[in-house]
């Protein structure tokens, strides 16, 4: 079997982008085949566990791309709440720049649709959760915070984000990120 190079990446790009606009269960593995102009083959190659096995890596990879925009905010940002609002703002750059569609709020098209059909899925879900939580706590941690409270306000920022930018994508409108951002300085300082 002849299988392009790029196969993988454009199966895992297009099933990103279909199960955001369409959703998990809309999503069908015939339509992700053609949409990728890869061929049949690659996809079972590839991921030959199917479809929750190719959902496993567009979560993976979603929470990667985030995790190292939060991070790199972290690490050049003087401290936790300057670096929430830079990450923030920058999402909504990203958002505004795609015309809200090339921005994916993790939660909207995994988190919530597969959480109950899957406990592979639900488990993955959580991770990504629990990392990007953990970028934000320990840097809590490190300013002198206590550690419930670090755990707590990391939970908060991170449920903020997410809803502010489902927000964002709904009304088409940077508005509820901004504001998030506003507010950060409230939740952290």
């Amino acid at each position: 079997m002849s299988i392009k190079p790029n196969a993988r990446e454009a199966i895992v790009d297009t099933a990103s982008r279909l199960f955001f606009t369409q959703g998990y269960h809309a999503t069908g593995l015939n339509q992700i085949i053609k949409d990728s102009e890869s061929p049949k083959g690659s996809l079972y190659y590839y991921f030959p566990h199917g479809k929750e096995e190719l959902a496993l890596t567009c979560i993976n990879r979603t929470s990667e791309i985030v995790a190292q925009k939060l991070r790199y905010h972290v690490e050049n940002s003087a401290d936790i709440v300057e670096a929430m609002k830079d990450f923030i703002l920058g999402m909504a750059k990203d958002a505004v720049e795609s015309s809200f569609k090339g921005v994916v709020p993790f939660s909207f098209w995994l988190a919530v649709e597969t959480s109950c059909i899957s406990e592979e899925l639900r488990t993955a879900c959580q991770a990504v959760f629990k990392d990007w939580q953990d970028v934000v706590r320990q840097s809590l941690l490190k300013a002198g915070e206590e550690p419930e409270v670090a755990a707590d306000k990391a939970s908060v920022v991170i449920s903020l984000f997410e809803g502010a930018l489902l927000q964002a994508l709904t009304y088409r409108d940077e508005q509820p990120l901004l504001a998030a951002a506003r507010l950060i300085p409230v939740l952290l300082g």
